[in-house]
């Protein structure tokens, strides 16, 4: 059996690991909900410690640790604590955060995991027992001071989903749209035809279309920054429903300061408390904007899979990157796997938005949320899938396309939909008989043009050239 020792809190004793920095309280959690195994994310560990480091900077500005309340700190503790933060915010000690994801619906539980972990290690820092009963820094007097759960669960919320949108999403996003952005280039003179219905229809080069699908991911890093923006209203200094009970009056937007000067991103104090605890229609929104990204990543990944279809019975305009066997009993088989693989994560983002959703809606009465542990475990899995599927897609996919010229030429002069320039010469109901013959005969607008002398040789030439069907025509 594992080696335990005794811990206590308010509601009596526990047995905790002998060597864990956690306590009694998130012993206790682990007691309480051995649910699914999920963890909060490590974004949200560290941002659980980025909070805690901005609250002890400013309670220590403030005069608050080492003033004459119960138990003041001394300089070297408060470092010691401030130190502490610090491993924390950069992913040290990861095994110390067990609570499972469908805890307490505020994120006591969690926070106090964060709280004990924190004195413990601090104590240890300044060269303490940090096993002993005693708890000369105090996870609740001195790394909770002016705080509550309700108001920094919910800011570590906010700040982890803007730091991994600003310095993860936004920056896989500018690389997507740049790769689209240079085969819109690259494709310029290359004529195929157009669909729509998955019918033929006029043509368009080939960059012209890829050049659509790069404004698709240009106003998709819009959204994103629309989400980050979402979340900058940060409830520290709110305390347990709004009201700020306990905490200085310059509390909140000190913290805020802090953690805009450590991150680069522009948080402030919520201009509401009691909105900034109870509600979370920020992180709603948000998510969102991030369920449209997902389903632009769907639509174009779709896209390309079939642009890629083939290689002898499908459109084949487009060569996918070979990235692996795709039967265990069809030899030479290869499937568009990178397309596939971004359209099922696009698909969990997309489902993730209905338990945001509900979450945020039904998620809690009055002054506070009782949902936001899933809250943040959802929509920091949204970010992370999307920033995971499309850096992938990008370098697996998209860098390695290469056109097919060949089949994209080939489709034009065979589309029926050639005959819509010749609406303006001879109107839609002979151009539409045209189109029905030639299809009954299987010959081409061009040929059966000619065969029946629809137009002088030169005008029709004109009419039918597949280059000035590409842009609008005065």
């Amino acid at each position: 059996m594992t080696p335990t020792r005794t811990e206590r809190d308010s509601m009596g004793e526990v047995h905790v690991p002998a060597d864990a920095y956690y306590g009694a309280q998130t012993q206790r959690a682990i007691e309480n909900f051995p649910v699914s195994g999920w963890r909060l994310p490590p974004s949200m560990i560290s941002a659980m410690g980025r909070v805690k480091l901005a609250c002890g900077i400013a309670n220590r500005d403030l005069g608050k640790l080492t003033g004459s309340g119960k138990n003041p700190l001394s300089d070297e503790q408060v470092q010691a604590m401030l130190t502490a933060c610090q491993e924390v915010a950069d992913g040290q000690m990861s095994d110390q955060f067990p609570v499972d994801v469908f805890q307490t619906g505020s994120g006591t539980s969690s926070n106090m995991n964060v709280n004990e972990v924190l004195s413990n290690r601090a104590i240890e820092i300044v060269g303490g027992d940090r096993l002993a009963e005693a708890k000369p820094i105090h996870p609740n007097d001195h790394v909770n001071m002016g705080q509550s759960t309700n108001d920094t669960f919910p800011t570590a919320i906010h700040v982890a989903t803007a730091v991994e949108i600003e310095h993860r999403l936004i920056p896989t996003l500018r690389r997507m749209h740049a790769s689209l952005v240079e085969k819109a280039a690259a494709w310029d003179k290359i004529i195929k035809i157009g669909r729509t219905h998955l019918m033929d229809a006029t043509p368009l080069r080939l960059g012209q279309e890829f050049g659509g699908f790069a404004r698709q991911l240009e106003m998709s890093i819009v959204r994103a920054e629309r989400a980050r923006d979402a979340v900058l209203e940060l409830p520290v200094g709110g305390t347990a429903v709004g009201s700020g009970i306990n905490t200085h009056p310059e509390f909140g937007g000190r913290v805020a300061a802090h953690l805009a000067e450590q991150t680069g991103i522009a948080f402030v104090e919520a201009a509401n408390h009691f909105e900034g605890n109870a509600n979370r229609d920020g992180l709603v929104e948000a998510h969102g904007q991030l369920k449209c990204i997902a389903q632009t990543l769907l639509g174009l990944a779709n896209n390309i899979r079939w642009l890629g279809s083939g290689p002898r019975c499908g459109y084949y305009e487009i060569k996918l990157p070979t990235r692996q066997p795709g039967s265990s009993i069809m030899p030479g088989k290869v499937n568009p796997v990178m397309c596939e693989s971004l359209m099922q994560i696009a698909a969990r983002v997309i489902g993730n938005d209905g338990c945001m959703t509900i979450s945020g809606g039904c998620g809690g009465n009055f002054q506070l949320n009782i949902m936001m542990p899933v809250m943040a475990h959802t929509i920091l899995e949204s970010i992370a899938l999307l920033d995971g599927g499309c850096g992938a897609f990008v370098e697996f996919c998209l860098d390695g396309m290469e056109p097919n010229e060949e089949a994209c030429n080939a489709a034009v002069e065979k589309s029926l939909s050639m005959c819509t320039s010749l609406n303006p010469l001879i109107g839609y109901e002979q151009a539409a008989a045209l189109a029905k013959e030639a299809f009954k005969t299987g010959q081409t607008i061009r040929e059966l043009c000619e065969q029946k002398g629809i137009l002088p040789a030169d005008q029709l030439a004109e009419a039918l050239d597949p280059w000035k069907m590409t842009e609008p025509q005065a």
